[in-house]
């Protein structure tokens, strides 16, 4: 008896330990069907495209494809979850600087936004910024419209951002160093106040 009240305390750790871990919203894009003529008629596949993020920084994508539109969206989900990627967002709303983000024919171009702009960006890529947690963003697609080429540049965009600490850890130095001091005029400013 005291031996199985022990296994049920560990199932019910384990359970614990499932709560613990961060709940993945995911957003479907698009969903394409398409369908094969053969000698009994037709046969229809359906292929998802798909974008999972924990709103708080992490982010991925991924594709699947099936004969069933469930099976296809299951698939992409868990491709999705395995290529997860953190990106470092400034005070947990908005990107660091501005960025320009390209793969095959997909140009885009994102900018961080003063609080309150909330997200300015259509289709694919608003399903990333919803997915990572941004809250003020402004982007524009230029190139291809293919939802697979506008995700896949947002995330070479995002990819290539780099936050104050990120910068301060590859110099070696401190982050107050990196970041430019409010207090203090800048030293152009303080060579004209000393000419006057």
């Amino acid at each position: 008896m005291a031996e199985r009240e022990n296994r049920r305390d560990r199932g019910e750790r384990r359970d614990d330990r499932r709560e613990e871990t961060p709940e993945f919203a995911d957003r479907l894009v698009a969903i394409n069907r398409v369908s094969k003529t053969v000698k009994g008629g037709k046969r229809f596949g359906f292929a998802a495209l798909v974008v999972v993020g924990d709103q708080k920084g992490r982010v991925g994508f991924g594709k699947g494809k099936a004969k069933e539109v469930p099976e296809a969206i299951r698939k992409a989900t868990e491709q999705a979850r395995r290529g997860l990627v953190r990106i470092a967002l400034r005070e947990g709303r908005t990107l660091h600087h501005d960025m320009e983000g390209r793969h095959g024919a997909g140009r885009v171009v994102m900018r961080s936004a003063p609080a309150g702009t909330g997200i300015i960006a259509g289709g694919p890529m608003r399903a990333v910024f919803e997915m990572l947690g941004v809250q003020d963003v402004v982007a524009k697609s230029l190139g291809s419209q293919n939802p697979y080429n506008m995700i896949r540049a947002t995330m070479d965009g995002l990819g290539k951002e780099a936050s104050p600490r990120s910068v301060a850890a590859r110099r070696g130095k401190k982050v107050a160093d990196i970041l430019p001091k409010r207090d203090e005029p800048h030293a152009a400013n303080t060579a004209v106040a000393e000419e006057a």
